[in-house]
């Protein structure tokens, strides 16, 4: 490879981890590092046993992202559940902060996020960063998931025996991550996590109790707001309205401040 053409590769990465508002440069990958035994704070969030970027590392909260670790290598990317573990490329775990105040659940991952290993990388995450930006927040300071660890084949909407099988994952993640509110990014995150039949247009626009038990009263609740998921904007711009009014109340319930101009 000629040198213009890695400075070509180089720079058009950059410029995607700006977008995507990453802040740092991945660590190099080394036999040595591979036998350590405190995995990186990246390593939990990337979902995989390579250190990435990810600002799990900004917290100290070891326990958390012990318990985070823990899940990932001893149940998701061993899962087989259900039919998908056979056409998924690797899991996609999910990351961000290990003590976020405010975490983000679509509904399953897609062809690059498959690729990657990490949730919400394609088209619908450079939305999802912008809103996030637009909040006063970065990608580093809340934590991205989906109710699937694994990608649907042609990105269908997840079926309910896939949900069935994989959301325990995504209630001992939010579990875990103790949020202080939660934001279900379009219908089938929305359903899932409020158990209801009831669509996106009835569900958004104020907030929910969600129950990591499962169980309406069953234990300390969190306040969740559903609202449009990203990929959705991007065929229906004219709705992105209704969405930033949802993420005004959540940002109103965290004290936030967005950023000067947004």
């Amino acid at each position: 490879m000629g040198l213009d053409t890695l400075k070509q590769l180089l720079s058009q990465q950059l410029r995607t981890d700006q977008l995507l508002g990453l802040r740092s440069v991945p660590l190099v990958w080394t036999e040595s590092s591979a036998n350590r035994d405190d995995l990186s704070a990246g390593q939990v969030a990337r979902g995989d046993s390579r250190p990435s970027v990810s600002s799990l590392a900004h917290t100290d909260d070891a326990s958390q992202i012990e318990r985070l670790r823990v899940l990932n290598d001893t149940q998701v990317k061993s899962c087989t559940k259900c039919s998908l573990c056979k056409e998924r490329t690797q899991t996609v775990f999910g990351q961000g902060n290990a003590s976020p105040r405010l975490v983000f659940v679509g509904e399953a991952p897609g062809y690059e996020e498959d690729q990657q290993g990490l949730a919400f990388v394609g088209r619908a995450g450079q939305l999802l960063t912008r809103m996030i930006i637009a909040m006063g927040l970065t990608r580093e300071e809340v934590f991205i998931c989906n109710v699937l660890k694994c990608r649907p084949p042609q990105n269908r909407d997840p079926a309910a025996e896939e949900i069935l099988a994989c959301s325990p994952y995504l209630r001992d993640q939010l579990e875990i991550l103790q949020p202080e509110v939660v934001v279900a990014l379009g219908s089938p995150a929305s359903k899932t996590l409020l158990g209801t039949a009831d669509g996106i247009g009835k569900l958004r626009g104020r907030f929910h109790d969600f129950y990591l038990s499962g169980h309406p009263g069953d234990g300390p609740s969190v306040p969740l707001m559903p609202t449009y998921h990203p990929a959705y904007l991007l065929r229906s711009p004219s709705e992105k309205g209704k969405t930033w009014s949802d993420l005004q109340m959540v940002m109103s319930r965290l004290g936030l401040t967005p950023p000067s101009g947004s």
